[in-house]
């Protein structure tokens, strides 16, 4: 009977677990270039007994295997900002300290170069981009051009393996290795959105409460029960 309420409790974790990443997903539903998660999990079947040698018995445990980021693209959002960015295709805005992004909403810092909101610095094939001047043009290959005179040229990296990357704050990503150059098209005046639908998102998460609800249930009755025969035992 006890491993029944295990098996009932590791459902009701994982749906748990899945509430809260639906609820930070939905919460990020306007952030910039934000990719949404999913838990991966897996099934195993438990022995009879707690013997490494024993046969399975049928019934299954679930366990959180691991959180995966969708990397999907998101759809473009017009701004007119000249400092906005978007990447078409696959691809990353790199930053200094190894760090990589899809939020191209960029700003020109006191002391002249473009970086991100959070004063982190874009950079270029020659390094970070010094942004001096009125007229800022930034065409479809990635060139920066300021009052007519070209400053450098974006650094799109890209992963053939995005399991190497870790997400950090901020929209941010490091990686365990440096990426590879490729060649998407940027968008000026653009960013793009988060990669997810709210409306589904929203249906997936009352799904997984009813189940977390019917995994707690399973629990109270394994628990009546297992009372019930103590009990009985006991007379």
């Amino acid at each position: 009977m006890y491993k029944g309420i295990y098996i009932a409790l590791s459902g009701a974790m994982l749906k748990s677990r899945h509430m809260d990443i639906f609820a930070q997903n939905i919460a990020n539903a306007n952030t910039t270039g934000y990719k949404k998660e999913r838990i991966s999990f897996r099934d195993y079947i438990i022995p009879v007994d707690n013997n490494p040698g024993s046969r399975p018995d049928g019934r299954v445990m679930t366990e959180l295997s691991g959180i995966v980021t969708d990397f999907s693209e998101g759809s473009l959002i017009m701004t007119g900002n000249p400092l906005d960015l978007a990447i078409n295709g696959e691809g990353f805005f790199t930053l200094e300290g190894d760090r990589y992004t899809r939020n191209g909403n960029f700003r020109i810092s006191s002391d002249g170069y473009l970086v991100t909101q959070d004063g982190v610095k874009v950079l270029g094939d020659g390094g970070p981009i010094a942004v001096q001047g009125s007229n800022i043009d930034i065409t479809p290959s990635g060139e920066i051009i300021v009052d007519d005179i070209s400053v450098g040229r974006l650094k799109i990296a890209g992963f053939p393996d995005k399991g190497v990357l870790s997400k950090l704050s901020g929209g941010m990503f490091t990686a365990k290795k440096g990426g590879v150059r490729v060649d998407s098209g940027i968008s000026q005046g653009f960013l793009e959105g988060s990669n997810l639908n709210v409306i589904r998102e929203m249906v997936r998460m009352l799904k997984s409460l009813r189940e977390f609800e019917s995994y707690q249930k399973m629990i109270q009755v394994f628990d009546e029960a297992a009372s019930k025969t103590i009990n009985e035992m006991g007379r």
